[in-house]
C-alpha cells in the first residue's frame, strides 16, 4: 500500500461540501470534526473577531488518488485565494479497520522530500491554545488551527503519550517550513514550559503536500 492521510480545513459549514466533492472522485467516506482558526487580518483584529469556526475533514486514501482529489477540492473551493481553506497530507505507516488493513510502504521523489513541511501538534489545557499560537507567531508562524479535545467519557480519562486527555484539553495544529520548525517548537516549549510534567506535549509529523498556503 501507498497510503496518506489528507486533512482539509475550511470554514464552518463547508465540510459536507468537501466530502461531496471527495465522494464524487471515488472516496468512500471521511471524518469531519470542528476546530477554530486563528487568522490575523487588520479588519478582523479591529472587529475583535480574529478567531473563526472551522471544519476539519480527514480522508485516508492511496497517495496518488488522494492528491488528485485534493487538487479538485482546492480548485472548486478556490484555495488559491487567501482564507478560502487549506489542505495537507501526512504519511500513513499502518492502517487497521478498513479493507486496506496492513502496513503502508510509501516512497517520495527527491523534489517531494525537498518541499516537505512539518506539522507541529501541541496538546495543552483548555484556554491555553491561544498562548501556544502567540508563542509560535513570535518565532515566525502565521497561525494555526485549534481543536477541542475530549476523553472517552465525562468521568473518564484517556492517555496520549502517558498524558491524560480530558474534556479540558486543546490541540493546536501548526504547519511550518522545515527550517522554521526548531524555532517555533523552542518558542512554544519556553512559553508553555512544556518540559515540566503535566504542562503539555508536542509532537511533529512530516507534511508531504500542501494546498492553499501562502
Amino acid at each position: 500500500m501507498n497510503l496518506e492521510m489528507g486533512f482539509v480545513i475550511v470554514k464552518d459549514g463547508l465540510g459536507s461540501r468537501v466530502m461531496h466533492i471527495a465522494k464524487r472522485q471515488g472516496i468512500k467516506g471521511g471524518t469531519i470534526f470542528l476546530g477554530m482558526g486563528t487568522v490575523q487580518t487588520p479588519l478582523l483584529k479591529l472587529l475583535d473577531i480574529g478567531e473563526m469556526r472551522k471544519e476539519i475533514v480527514m480522508i485516508e486514501c492511496e497517495k496518488d488518488k488522494l492528491r488528485s482529489v485534493l487538487d479538485v477540492v482546492a480548485k472548486e473551493l478556490s484555495f488559491k485565494k487567501p482564507h478560502h481553506g487549506i489542505a495537507f497530507t501526512i504519511p500513513v505507516a499502518y492502517l487497521y479497520g478498513t479493507r486496506n488493513n496492513g502496513k503502508s510502504k510509501i516512497s517520495y521523489t527527491e523534489s517531494e522530500v525537498k518541499n516537505m513541511r512539518d506539522l507541529i501538534c501541541t496538546v495543552v489545557d483548555r484556554g491555553l491554545a491561544e498562548e501556544v499560537v502567540d508563542a509560535a507567531r513570535s518565532a515566525g508562524s502565521r497561525g494555526g488551527t485549534i481543536i477541542h479535545a475530549r476523553g472517552s467519557g465525562i468521568h473518564e480519562k484517556s492517555k496520549l503519550f502517558a498524558m491524560d486527555i480530558e474534556p479540558e484539553k486543546e490541540l493546536v495544529l501548526i504547519i511550518s517550513e522545515k527550517d522554521a520548525t526548531d524555532a517555533i517548537v523552542s518558542a512554544i516549549r519556553r512559553q508553555m514550559k512544556i518540559d515540566k510534567p503535566g504542562n503539555g506535549i508536542i509532537f511533529i509529523q512530516n507534511v508531504t503536500s500542501t494546498y492553499g498556503l501562502f
